[in-house]
């Protein structure tokens, strides 16, 4: 904590008194006059009315490692070991390429952990998004690739190897072709990821007539191997029809093996009454495609288009799970209680079809019109076996859970710039029918809901170096496929994850208000409004003593922001970005045994650091450091982190290739923990995965630069993120 303040402290001092320089990074800007060059360097993190931007390809310690560990380094963003990413404390969507991603959880920790960050130009916050995005998600964080700009064939190549307490390795390749009217890309990449992760956890369960502290350690080894992989052409049929296909897919194999030790001290008694050994082993493999046609056509020469997107996306998951419990007592002797098999799946269907159409109304203003419809069934299967002896199937405690979803939608917004104003409205209509189907406990839960989700966006332009804008919007978060499956997943005999049938939509109101100094310096207060959030949460049974995770709705959450952002160059050789965002969040809600009202300040610093070290040895370096306050979120208590890390790069082969070396959370000071002290719910876990380690990566362009590839939205990206989430 010392440290990142003194990087805070020291970043401050520069910007006073080179707030006129213009900031340094990598990537370069020229535009040629007559003999002279003129050159500015992108700064590493921009601010723009309604986003901001991480510019990865800047980032040293970016290289090397892979998508999900270069997101936690852009500002605001923060993610955990099961797969969930917010930024500034909100739940996002992660869109690539302005295309969803269509997993969540460990699956999208699994896909993004298989791209590597080199492949990777920039990613965008976006806190209050335009309506012509799905609704879904408090924001958005859209991670945009890298894409060449002359005619012919070009690629790229590279690959990393990591340490920390377990080696990791991954390898990738990209290639881009274009002649002529033809245009076919491509990427592949492997990852052999392994990693130690190390969890902490007490629960006390206490009656009017007994007390037991049960204190749990545990190791987890998982190991995931995944293959990721895109395929994509472009054809121009003449000058005003394009036909496009794309295909995307991800296969992993996962395998984790869980060792943990349950110590069991009653009626407060310093010596253990007995001892519980849990082994946990799990394996399972993933399939995720997408298979996209589309079609655009320009209708005339002042704008007008029509873009016709229609998607197949088929996801399969299996995994099979054994886990066994030998409860020890003091005086050596031991039962073997607990002995179970289940095996379980997962698949899900979606169809998607939609048409977005561009163009001017009354000669001014800028629209933007469209409609969607997506058709989703899910099929879960989760069997229970009985194995102390032989194989006995427990129908009681299986579950084959069913769900089905319609989506209708349409928007529309405009957009035009009246002198020094510029003004962007829109609205987003969405119909939604819902059936969840719990075949095993007869039940079934249906919802149909019509949500309008409107969207301001006003900006004043007085000066080149002053700007004002106002963002305003509203939108939705729908419970993922699991957190809605009713199924128990057992980890010990004492303790298991079940879903919530009965979740709601979580409904968003978002609020922005900047200003923007010299395009480098930016105040923005906000207002953020969560009603229904959807939280994990931990039910504990006193009198069983039994601990379960489940889901459930939170009633409502404020939180009122102020953010300062700066982009400063103090030299030559020297460019630094740093960020302070602060909140009070007030929030109250029902809980499992009772009503609960909490209030308290949250707060982040970050600052990122780029030096040339020199120029014509190709050396340059960076440091990056965050802090992250406590919070609360619901009744769960989540503890400070922070995180200072260092990188080395070197360009070789005469620019083509790229060495570079990066040290990540050095002081090993970013864990996950959280504590509940609420009526009598007292349990906590602590949990510390490999976020220390060391990266070497070399990667090597080769061939002429081509045209990008075309940006398109497919029509099926919002529903696929909710996989497995």
């Amino acid at each position: 904590m010392k440290t990142i303040l003194y990087i805070l402290a020291l970043s401050f001092l520069p910007s006073l008194t080179h707030a006129q320089q213009q900031p340094v990074a990598d990537t370069m800007k020229v535009q040629q006059l007559k003999d002279i060059v003129i050159s500015g360097r992108t700064p590493q993190v921009e601010r723009k009315p309604d986003r901001v931007v991480f510019n990865v390809q800047n980032s040293i310690l970016a290289s090397g490692s892979n998508v999900w560990e270069t997101l936690r380094r852009a500002p605001g963003v923060q993610t955990n070991d099961n797969g969930q990413v917010t930024a500034n404390n909100k739940s996002v969507t992660v869109y690539m390429d302005g295309k969803p991603v269509q997993m969540t959880g460990e699956n999208l920790a699994a896909y993004l952990s298989g791209l590597p960050a080199d492949n990777i130009s920039k990613i965008e916050v976006m806190s209050v998004p335009s309506a012509k995005y799905d609704a879904q998600g408090g924001g958005i964080v859209n991670i945009i690739t890298k894409k060449s700009r002359q005619q012919g064939f070009n690629g790229s190549a590279g690959a990393a190897y990591t340490q920390a307490t377990l080696p990791s390795y991954m390898v990738n390749g990209t290639f881009n072709y274009r002649q002529q009217k033809l245009n076919i890309y491509g990427n592949y990449g492997y990852t052999d990821k392994q990693i130690r992760r190390r969890l902490d956890g007490y629960a006390i369960y206490e009656t009017p007539g007994a007390y037991a502290d049960w204190r749990n350690s545990r190791t987890l080894d998982p190991v995931t191997k995944s293959h990721s992989y895109q395929l994509g052409a472009d054809y121009n049929i003449d000058t005003k029809q394009v036909f496009g296909f794309r295909m995307t897919g991800f296969n992993s194999e996962k395998t984790n093996t869980a060792n943990i030790a349950t110590s069991v001290y009653n009626d407060h008694r310093t010596v253990a009454d007995s001892l519980l050994r849990t082994g946990n082993y799990s394996n399972g493999t993933t399939s995720n495609y997408s298979f996209n046609v589309n079609y655009k056509l320009n209708l005339d020469s002042a704008g007008t288009s029509m873009n016709i997107d229609l998607d197949y996306v088929p996801y399969k998951n299996t995994s099979d799970q054994y886990v066994n419990t030998i409860s020890y007592i003091p005086d050596g002797s031991f039962n073997r209680n607990f002995d179970i098999f289940t095996p379980s799946s997962q698949r899900i269907d979606i169809w998607s079809g939609k048409i977005d159409l561009t163009y001017k109304l009354a000669g001014r203003w800028d629209m933007e019109s469209g409609v969607k419809y997506n058709s989703i069934s899910s099929d879960n299967s989760f069997l229970y076996y009985d194995v102390a002896s032989k194989p006995v199937y427990d129908a009681g405690r299986s579950n084959e859970f069913r769900y089905t979803e319609n989506t209708s939608a349409a928007y529309t917004s405009a957009s035009r710039t009246i002198g020094k104003w510029s003004l962007q409205g829109g609205l987003r209509a969405e119909y939604t029918r819902i059936t969840g189907n719990s075949i095993t406990l007869n039940t079934i839960n249906k919802k149909n809901y019509l949500r309008l989700f409107p969207t301001v966006l006003v900006s004043y332009k007085p000066s080149d170096d002053h700007v004002f804008s106002l963002n305003l919007d509203s939108r939705i978060e729908r419970p993922g496929y699991m957190q809605l499956n009713p199924a128990r997943f057992y980890t010990s005999p004492y303790s298991f994850q079940q879903g919530n049938p009965a979740l709601q939509p979580a409904i968003f109101t978002n609020g922005e208000l900047n200003y923007t100094f010299k395009e480098n310096h930016t105040l923005t207060a906000g207002f953020h409004r969560m009603k229904g959030l959807m939280s994990n949460v931990t039910v504990q049974d006193n009198a069983t003593r039994t601990f379960y995770d489940t889901q459930q709705n939170l009633d409502l959450i404020d939180d009122y922001s102020l953010q300062f952002q700066t982009n400063v160059s103090p030299a030559k050789w020297w460019e630094m970005t740093v960020t302070l965002w602060g909140a009070f969040r007030r929030q109250h809600s029902m809980f499992t045994d009772g009503y609960f009202a909490t209030h308290n300040f949250v707060t982040e610093l970050s600052t990122s650091q780029s030096f040339t070290l020199s120029k014509k040895l190709g050396i340059k370096a960076e440091l990056n450091a965050n802090y992250r306050s406590p919070l609360y979120q619901g009744v769960l208590y989540v503890y400070k982190t922070s995180d200072v890390s260092i990188g080395f790069s070197k360009s070789v082969l005469k620019k083509q290739g790229t060495i570079k070396l990066a040290f990540a959370d050095i002081f090993y000071d970013n864990p996950y923990r959280l504590d509940i002290a609420y009526a009598q719910q007292r349990n906590g876990t602590h949990i510390k995965s490999d976020t220390r380690n060391v990266a070497l990566s070399f990667s090597y362009k080769f061939g002429k630069n081509i045209s990008p590839t075309r940006k398109r939205q497919t029509a099926s990206e919002e529903e696929r993120q909710r996989a497995n989430k």
